[in-house]
């Protein structure tokens, strides 16, 4: 069975939480995760969590272990921190959590990412993994690279992820 057809089986709603990382932000003037919440909510799913959590790495863990760790989430998508400053542990705490890696998602997400910003791409480190059975998919916090993302990856390939994770482990 190629793609196509797990395409086709999988769910079209998830339950997806979404996480801001910021030392700035707040529920109120988070844009980056209102447009994600605005979009997976167009494309069918359900947000089933949202929370803006400080930009420590110890805390940042707890969150998202906590959350890895609920049966009402199938994903988890979280913005901000994926950069290149100090405070930036987004990349290093996700990949404590990750069983394995989706390389292929940061691959891809720079490669779209460069067609608009050009080679300024390269600074991101987005990136997507499993973890706890669930995907875990971590965006820069810019409104634009959130937009992008969410439109050109998550949206058309969330569900078959998903699908893929659970046909593994059924």
């Amino acid at each position: 069975m190629g793609h196509h057809e797990h395409e086709k089986m999988a769910a079209a709603s998830l339950r997806v939480g979404v996480m801001t990382f910021s030392d700035t932000r707040s529920a109120a003037d988070d844009k980056s995760g209102a447009i994600l919440q605005e979009i997976l909510k167009a494309g069918g799913h359900t947000i089933a969590a949202y929370e803006v959590v400080k930009e420590d790495p110890e805390l940042m863990l707890a969150s998202l272990q906590a959350w890895l760790s609920r049966p009402d989430l199938d994903a988890i998508v979280t913005t901000g921190g994926t950069g290149l400053t100090a405070r930036d542990g987004t990349v290093e705490v996700a990949r404590r959590l990750f069983s394995k890696e989706l390389d292929g998602f940061g691959e891809l997400f720079r490669m779209i990412s460069y067609q608009q910003i050009g080679t300024a791409a390269m600074l991101s480190r987005a990136t997507a993994g499993l973890a706890s059975g669930k995907m875990l998919i971590c965006l820069p916090g810019s409104s634009k690279a959130v937009r992008l993302a969410a439109t050109r990856l998550i949206l058309p390939q969330l569900p078959h992820m998903l699908w893929e994770i659970r046909r593994q482990t059924a």
